[in-house]
């Protein structure tokens, strides 16, 4: 078998195959004038929650309550995205603003 080159050209091509797979999927597989199996509908509905509440819990898992600056840079910006979020109802405006914030807080604020 012929050993493949692992140079930027051939990874930037593997990614865009998969990609591209993954987004011709359902197209390939459904039939568009039917409606989706209903599993397929339930994952959509439960999936992106789920991955929001990991991400959550991955990004709060360092958090030291008990040490300084005790979980506040975080504790302010989730806050922040928080009520963002539930204000504006636009995920990008939300967790943008989340980070920026955050990251003002450990490098000026916190340090």
């Amino acid at each position: 078998m012929p050993q493949i080159e692992s140079n930027p050209i051939n990874i930037v091509l593997v990614v865009a195959a998969v990609t591209f797979f993954t987004r011709i999927m359902p197209f390939l597989f459904f039939d568009s004038n039917k409606n989706a199996p209903g599993s397929v509908i339930y994952l959509g509905k439960i999936v992106p929650p789920a991955i929001m509440a990991m991400l959550l819990i991955y990004s709060l898992r360092n958090v030291a309550p008990l040490k300084y600056p005790y979980g506040l840079p975080e504790l302010i910006a989730l806050s922040t995205v928080i009520l963002l979020h539930l204000w504006k109802k636009n995920n990008l405006v939300s967790i943008l603003s989340g980070t920026v914030l955050y990251m003002f807080l450990v490098q000026k604020i916190f340090s």
